[in-house]
């Protein structure tokens, strides 16, 4: 009976971990800025001040889970986006048809959440949206649909693209739904996007957590697990040697030929005598070249390979040059978080400034596969 009280009372405290007090500081000022800014674009947007609807409460809940919880699939563009505007749209529709308030404020929040799941836009402050506008009847009739545009639309919208600059700004990732190739996050674990979709429905938490990142969790708990199993092995057991590196003059065509040959996904930079300089992805060199498409014949097929001044643009210009690194010496497990947390999926192994191989979580999978069959556990 004890043992069912206590659990009781502690399925009423926090169910979160636990969050540094920089990251919560991070947080509470982006929020602040962020709304703060949005209420400086639509104070000049044209929108009636004098409504008072021109920063609606429902923003301050946005802001919670743009800039608290940007991993958050309740927190993508599209979610807060698309959910707020069309709970807006609802629920005017709903307040423009039905008077009695005992009636219309939860009938505008049902219309609300039915348009988003229908739109695959779930984004919770979108029921406050709605409540908003049903409490504001004469409000709502004044502006009609134009409050589903000014305020909410271009609030939201606003809001999102300061939470992504914002996000940049301090080293974290806004927005988190991509997949972008073979080397994601479900090819490193094995499991298709339908099979991830499938463990979040059976769990109900196709809401809480985006498919990446569940991939993303379950490839860090399996590299944390296996290094566990690891403790002898150092980085320069397990690193790749014989690499393809390229100089910081090669220019975007000839690294587009190298990744075309060799089939890598990134390419270490280094000097002629193998100082380390920094690395190309693959997938920034296609958004680059992509981004810089032109119509007008193959030789001038992509329209960004120059600089301003009209030099050819290379590597140097490209590269990555704020990628964690290790040394040979470094314990296996200390490359574990470095992997799982650099969304970069190689890390640079450097024997003081020169390059002496590189790891990613293929090398370190398949070295831990080895390094336990031939050493198993005995329970």
């Amino acid at each position: 009976m004890a043992d069912r009280f206590s659990g009781a009372l502690q399925s009423w405290g926090p169910s979160g971990a636990s969050v540094p007090t920089r990251e919560s500081v991070r947080a509470g000022v982006g929020s602040a800025l962020g709304l703060g800014l949005v209420g400086l674009v639509l104070a000049t947007s044209g929108v009636d001040l004098n409504a008072g609807l021109f920063l609606i409460a429902p923003f301050g809940a946005s802001a919670v889970l743009l800039f608290a919880a940007p991993n958050s699939p309740l927190a993508q563009p599209w979610s807060a986006v698309v959910g707020n505007t069309v709970s807006a749209f609802a629920a005017v529709a709903v307040t423009l048809l039905v008077s009695p308030s005992q009636l219309r404020v939860p009938l505008a929040v049902g219309a609300a959440v039915v348009a988003m799941v229908i739109c695959r836009a779930v984004h919770p402050p979108g029921g406050a949206v709605a409540m908003t506008a049903g409490l504001s009847p004469d409000l709502v009739h004044a502006l009609g649909f134009r409050f589903a545009l000014a305020p909410v639309a271009v609030g939201t919208i606003a809001l999102v693209a300061l939470a992504a600059v914002y996000a940049r700004l301090t080293g974290r990732r806004y927005p988190y739904r991509r997949f972008d190739d073979e080397s994601s996050a479900t090819a490193r674990i094995g499991l298709d996007e339908d099979e991830l979709t499938d463990i979040l429905n059976r769990y109900s938490q196709s809401l809480n957590l985006g498919v990446a990142d569940l991939a993303r969790l379950i490839g860090a708990a399996e590299l944390q697990v296996a290094g566990h199993r690891a403790d002898p092995l150092v980085t320069g057991d397990v690193m790749s040697r014989d690499l393809v590196t390229v100089g910081p003059d090669s220019t975007l065509t000839e690294l587009a030929q190298m990744f075309d040959t060799h089939r890598f996904t990134s390419l270490p930079v280094v000097t002629r005598g193998g100082r380390f300089l920094g690395v190309v992805f693959q997938i920034h060199l296609v958004s680059r070249l992509r981004g810089g498409a032109t119509r007008r014949g193959s030789d001038r097929m992509f329209g960004r390979l120059l600089r301003r001044d009209g030099s050819v643009l290379t590597a140097a210009d490209v590269m990555d040059t704020t990628l964690p690194i290790a040394s040979p010496d470094a314990p296996v497990t200390a490359v574990l978080p470095m992997l799982a947390g650099s969304g970069c999926g190689a890390v640079p192994v450097l024997d003081g400034d020169l390059l002496v191989g590189i790891i990613t979580q293929t090398d370190l999978i398949a070295a831990l596969a080895r390094h336990t069959l031939a050493d198993p556990l005995v329970d």
